[in-house]
């Protein structure tokens, strides 16, 4: 049952995910351009970028807690007694790991995005140990290092790229704090495993009722609401692929706290990120988005250290051979 769970759960995230990463990839890289008239009677294009992150996160947290409240309101739970302080921390860290990821795409391609939260297994990891209590075994961290290298060479061609080099800097710095915050949200939720251990559907509703909160004030005092509907007017698309896109995301979580739930934040991190190499793949075939051999090389030894972490994982240990 333990295992025939792990796997429902894994191919929800696979499913749901992927057309998650293609519809993001829409939303925040999409090509949206109005024709002007000008004064001598030539016509120009005028091109606009997607920048409104808060937003984004905003709609996808307002679904969660909505899709997440029917669902315990449906099959009703025991009382949850995780502390409030908990849920803020990690609705705090959330969302600056949601809107910094979504940031990064106006400076780098959404494969080197991809890849690059691929790394997400190490904070959690590091922090999971520092912060969380936890212990792994000493291959776990040499599979992690395998994936810090993949993850070097595929950075290597932003690198080498002079007209991109000021830019794609601010697209990194962005992905670091997207996966820093990925670790102090993944400590904190060993934590509440370790403490109260709720169930994955209340902390989906919390924790998404809590980012609501934060995100509707952000949204409202910055005036991005205003900017979002004026350029959502312009570009009516944009609501239908956002809608879906949070859709997928709402579907997507009822699998991933379940598993953050029953299995824990590094094997969810784990199966996320393999789902992302099918995501590198999708982005390359539907978007056209090219990679160099070394980036294809470095993208293989981040998901082949990941399948082994995942083939190990499974297998015994000694002691419970013995037993």
């Amino acid at each position: 049952m333990h295992r025939e769970k792990f796997l429902l759960y894994a191919a929800g995230i696979f499913v749901t995910y992927f057309y998650y990463g293609i519809l993001q990839e829409k939303v925040t890289r999409g090509k949206y351009s109005t024709e002007q008239t000008l004064a001598d009677g030539s016509i120009t294009t005028k091109f606009e970028k997607f920048t409104f992150s808060l937003t984004l996160v905003g709609i996808q947290c307002v679904l969660n807690f909505i899709i997440a409240h029917i669902v315990l309101l449906v099959w009703p739970q025991i009382e949850d007694k995780t502390s409030k302080l908990y849920y803020v921390s990690v609705s705090i860290t959330y969302i600056l790991a949601m809107v910094a990821s979504n940031m990064a795409l106006q400076w780098v391609p959404y494969p080197t995005q991809v890849v690059g939260k691929s790394a997400k297994p190490i904070p959690v990891m590091i922090l999971g140990v520092l912060l969380g209590r936890k212990s792994y075994p000493m291959k776990k961290y040499v599979f992690v290092l395998l994936i810090v290298i993949g993850i070097v060479m595929f950075m290597l061609k932003e690198k080498a790229s002079k007209s991109t080099q000021d830019t794609v800097g601010i697209g990194e710095l962005l992905l670091c704090l997207s996966l820093i915050m990925d670790g102090l949200t993944g400590a904190v939720q060993e934590r509440i495993r370790a403490e109260s251990k709720p169930t994955g559907i209340q902390m989906m509703k919390v924790v998404n009722g809590w980012s609501t909160l934060f995100l509707l004030i952000l949204i409202v005092l910055s005036g991005e609401i205003f900017k979002f509907v004026e350029f959502a007017n312009k570009f009516p698309a944009v609501y239908y692929n956002i809608f879906a896109l949070s859709i997928m995301s709402a579907i997507g979580q009822l699998f991933l706290y379940s598993m953050v739930s029953e299995f824990g934040p590094l094997v969810v991190s784990i199966v996320t990120t393999t789902r992302k190499f099918f995501t590198v793949l999708g982005s390359v075939i539907i978007f056209g988005n090219t990679l160099t051999m070394t980036q294809w090389f470095g993208a293989v030894l981040v998901f082949s250290a990941l399948f082994l972490d995942a083939y190990y994982a499974k297998k015994p240990t000694k002691k419970e051979i013995s037993k």
